[in-house]
């Protein structure tokens, strides 16, 4: 765990566009992404309102800076890899893009067009004009993984490909991730970065974490992610250090025994409803980072929320190899609520 030597219990949270748009009035189309001086602006802005709000708890610690962020590293927005292979893009003015499906038929995965679109030369363009503004580039882009990238281009219809056509899915995931590893390196090659974008509680840990996204993985059983998937996994972990994998949904306990396999999980950021105790047990030596329920957070009573950290931090059993964190807090999120998140965090570390 030398790569985890940080505060114990390591705390952030992420707010939905609707809050940010709500409270700054930041507007999320295209230029919000891409034009450089918007990048810089909106992302100073989102600094200023965390600091302004939750400053005494560290948050918004660079609102004097002026960052030139390639990616938006307050928000949980992954679209891009999936636009550089072909699907199309919806903006929206307080929430996230949308990805529409591909609804691909085919197997083929063209890997040098993805690099060579025009989703990937907008991103060349925005960073050739940060550095030459700034004289470097720092922040990331959540860059997904395989399997949320792959029903992406083919929908659902890929978990019927994985029983009917298991070679040639197979093959498709292989495409799939040659690609995802060539943009990740190519980010960690400009920023030093990869995942912040994903959950920001990397930034608080001293060397960055290579995070796989497994949103999808709640879709497929334990044998499908054995076979098709795992590989990856173990494969990447061997090669990057610190490696983990981002597991949104409620169920990550379903798949401790394979996650167990992969020779080096430094990381698992555990969904919500997750069995923390099944997960310890399986994952001794990972760092495990609490997730709590974004969908339901505003129906808790500040004591609910308090008593809820207190027990899955509990569960983790090592403040060292434990994170808290809330992803995508609503327009309706009321301050206090993130307060008693730090408070009870700053309690419990004492």
């Amino acid at each position: 765990m030398d790569y985890f030597n940080t505060t114990p219990l390591p705390t952030d949270i992420i707010f939905h566009p609707s809050w940010w748009n709500k409270h700054t009035g930041i507007v999320f189309d295209e230029d919000f992404f891409y034009h450089p001086l918007r990048r810089v602006e909106d992302e100073k802005r989102m600094e200023r309102e965390l600091y302004n709000r939750f400053g005494a708890y560290g948050l918004g610690a660079e609102w004097k800076e002026e960052r030139p962020e390639i990616g938006a590293v307050h928000l949980a927005a992954g679209f891009l890899l999936s636009e550089m292979l072909g699907c199309e893009i919806t903006y929206f003015p307080d929430t996230a893009p949308q990805v529409n499906c591909a609804h691909c038929d085919s197997f083929e995965i063209d890997e040098e067009a993805a690099f060579k679109g025009p989703a990937f030369k907008r991103l060349l363009s925005l960073i050739e004009a940060l550095e030459n503004k700034y004289g470097y580039v720092c922040g990331d882009i959540n860059w997904g993984g395989i399997l949320n990238l792959a029903i992406d281009l083919k929908g659902e219809a890929v978990l019927m490909d994985m029983i009917l056509q298991p070679e040639a899915c197979k093959k498709y995931f292989t495409s799939i991730a040659r690609v995802v590893e060539r943009f990740f390196s190519f980010i960690v090659s400009k920023t030093g970065s990869s995942s912040i974008s994903v959950n920001r509680v990397l930034k608080h840990i001293q060397k960055q974490v290579y995070l796989h996204s497994e949103c999808s993985h709640t879709m497929i059983s334990e044998e499908d992610y054995e076979n098709f998937l795992l590989p990856y996994d173990i494969e990447w972990s061997l090669r990057y250090r610190p490696y983990g994998i981002h597991y949104c949904g409620n169920d990550p306990y379903r798949h401790a025994g394979k996650f167990a396999e992969i020779p080096h999980l430094d990381f698992l950021d555990a969904g919500w409803g997750g069995d923390i105790p099944a997960l310890r047990k399986a994952l001794p030596d990972t760092f495990i980072n609490v997730r709590l329920n974004p969908i339901d957070f505003n129906s808790y009573s500040n004591s609910e929320l308090e008593t809820m950290i207190e027990t899955k931090v509990r569960e983790s059993g090592d403040l060292l190899k434990t994170g808290v964190c809330c992803i995508n807090m609503d327009d309706k999120t009321e301050d206090e609520k993130v307060h008693t998140i730090f408070r009870t965090v700053e309690r419990l570390r004492r």
